[in-house]
């Protein structure tokens, strides 16, 4: 598609020069939390650092609002979806209508599958110097360095048997290298691998650009071994079109922008890092394999696509809205009586699923909690919640903690332990961590707490122990409040949980957060905040109340990894930005969504 044509009238077109060093970031960064955000083109990069001027324009937040993402997939993604279940449910035809109907179907199968051509494609027009002529943004202040985010990385398996494209960030080191942060869980990972025990070089190519729907596939939860791109032609009903690398044996798609061709030598790695990333905090620094360019090819007017990750709401928002949607009838088919599910943004996705079910006998939510914990990407979700057909929309997000906390018993509440995304900062082990499911399909629950008011409240529990420094009750209508409580933390989160675990006529559930980081009046972050920060199995307390613990973790706590930085912007190039018209977020939703 052509993505300026398609989407023009939702495309902010920005002239002033600005600069890849954290303005443009910051820019999108700032859109992409408005209530109806648009793609920006940034037609003059500049760094200002190297008094550089670049050629080529930056196009952010590209799946902008729920409207540009059905324009780019061509259909809503419920109808993607229902194609799906479709395909999934072939049944030999017995009309003549149904045999019709099933020919059209397999003849548009053919299409699903990439054609190769022998010719250059349009992305290899152009002939790069090398990576300084491109311009690569930083995205936050302490980030190691330059990242390509929106890179489509291409690999092959040493056979040739598998291929796979993903989406990873990469560092730039220098005009020749790239750093390839694939995680350990990822098949390009894999991939990796079996080079180094053959001790062969790996060939990789990036593209950038192109169909903006290639940028979607590479982030696809696709099984292992089943090339994203086939996923493109079933969407688009038309096949891929592929042209061969120039200096390796990749095939990339034709019509991409920019092409970034290399080889990974296994036995090499670089320090990568640190990354604002997409849970928003910064991701340690690491070792990891790197790339070295071979070739570097574009379009002839070539638009570099980037995105900007940190806290929500962002673009990758609505790319997991189309994720979530079109997946449904693939995890229905492990998972029979789901109904629905929803990953919300402030959930981090995989740090938060809740799903409605029918269950049919006891424990029938339990299995699928398992059942969900064990297959695939679903295998990283931290918090999983269940109710059945009676409960509100999956959307309805106070309607539904309601009725979740109307059927909350300790009795109903599962502690698990498993895989963890390599990105998790708050498992007491790198990759291993607490997973925590939540059975509310049952009948409602007596309260048994007497409600008072905060300042009640807080009086009482103030009493306990001086570092409480703040409280606010949710949920009061409930069966099950939930008391927030903001610590000046001083000693580990559990001994002042053991001084008030004793006023369980007041309270039911307590959550703990960190007093300076977290406004108690802001229910979207606090929840973004609580699921990031816990690992269940270490904290979460159910004695004679529920506790949670989601504060900064120490030795003290008994963790010994190093606890990660909030991404926040930098405060003099937001406000500069402000005063010269290019931000035009108010005081209060820069505070909302803890910019600063």
């Amino acid at each position: 598609m052509d993505v300026f044509e398609d989407l023009k009238a939702y495309i902010k077109v920005i002239e002033e020069p600005l600069d890849v060093n954290l303005e443009i970031a910051h820019i999108a960064y700032a859109e992409a939390k408005k209530s109806n955000p648009r793609i920006l083109l940034f037609k003059n990069p500049i760094d200002k650092k190297t008094n550089k001027t670049y050629k080529v324009p930056v196009l952010m937040n590209l799946f902008a609002n729920e409207e540009v993402v059905e324009k780019i997939f061509g259909n809503h993604p419920d109808v993607i979806a229902k194609k799906i279940e479709k395909a999934l449910k072939i049944t030999p035809a017995q009309s003549v209508k149904d045999k019709l109907e099933m020919f059209k179907f397999l003849l548009d199968m053919r299409k699903i599958f990439p054609k190769r051509t022998t010719k250059k494609g349009a992305c290899q027009q152009v002939e790069i110097n090398g990576l300084n002529e491109l311009p690569i943004l930083k995205t936050w202040q302490k980030d190691g360095g330059k990242f390509i985010t929106m890179g489509q990385v291409y690999t092959i398996s040493p056979d040739n048997k598998e291929h796979n494209v993903g989406m990873y960030r990469l560092q730039v080191y220098n005009n020749k290298t790239l750093g390839m942060h694939w995680q350990i869980h990822k098949d390009a990972s894999g991939f990796f691998n079996m080079y180094k025990k053959a001790n062969k070089k790996m060939p990789v190519t990036i593209a950038v650009g192109g169909d903006p729907l290639y940028s979607w596939c590479a982030t696809a939860p696709l099984p292992s071994g089943v090339f994203e791109l086939l996923f493109y032609g079933f969407i688009r009903n038309q096949n891929p079109r592929l042209v061969k690398s120039l200096t390796n044996d990749i095939f990339i798609p034709e019509d991409a922008d920019i092409v970034i061709e290399g080889f990974v030598d296994p036995n090499k790695e670089m320090i990568e890092g640190k990354f604002g990333d997409h849970t928003g905090y910064y991701t340690q620094k690491e070792p990891y394999p790197f790339l070295e360019v071979t070739k570097i090819t574009s379009k002839k007017e070539p638009v570099f696509y980037a995105t900007v990750v940190g806290k929500p709401p962002l673009e990758d928002k609505y790319m997991g809205w189309a994720t979530e949607r079109i997946f449904l009838p693939l995890i229905k088919m492990q998972s029979p009586n789901l109904l629905d599910y929803k990953m919300p943004e402030n959930g981090v996705f995989h740090n938060l699923i809740l799903c409605k079910i029918d269950p049919q006998y006891p424990g029938h939510s339990l299995q699928i909690m398992h059942s969900l914990w064990g297959s695939g990407q679903m295998s990283f979700v931290k918090h999983a919640v269940f109710v059945d057909k009676k409960a509100p929309s999956l959307t309805e997000y106070k309607d539904l903690a309601v009725y979740v906390l109307n059927r909350l018993s300790k009795e109903r509440i599962l502690i698990s332990k498993g895989v963890v995304d390599a990105l998790d900062h708050s498992s007491y082990e790198p990759l291993v961590g607490g997973k925590l499911g939540v059975d509310a399909t049952g009948s409602v629950v007596d309260r048994k707490i007497r409600l008072i008011d905060d300042d009640s409240l807080l009086e009482k529990i103030a009493q306990a122990d001086e570092s409480v420094k703040g409280l606010k009750q949710y949920c009061t209508n409930s069966s099950n409040p939930i008391t927030v409580i903001a610590l000046k933390k001083d000693k580990p989160t559990k001994t002042v949980f053991d001084k008030i675990k004793n006023l369980y006529e007041f309270i039911s559930v307590v959550v703990f957060v960190d007093f300076e980081d977290n406004n108690l009046n802001n229910p979207y972050m606090l929840i973004w905040r609580v699921v990031n920060n816990i690992d269940a199995e270490k904290d979460v307390w159910i004695e004679e109340i529920i506790g949670i613990d989601a504060t900064k973790k120490t030795k003290d706590d008994g963790f010994m990894r190093e606890w990660p930085e909030d991404v926040v912007c930098d405060k003099d190039v937001i406000y500069d930005l402000k005063k010269r018209g290019l931000i035009d977020l108010s005081e209060k939703e820069i505070k909302k969504f803890q910019l600063l």
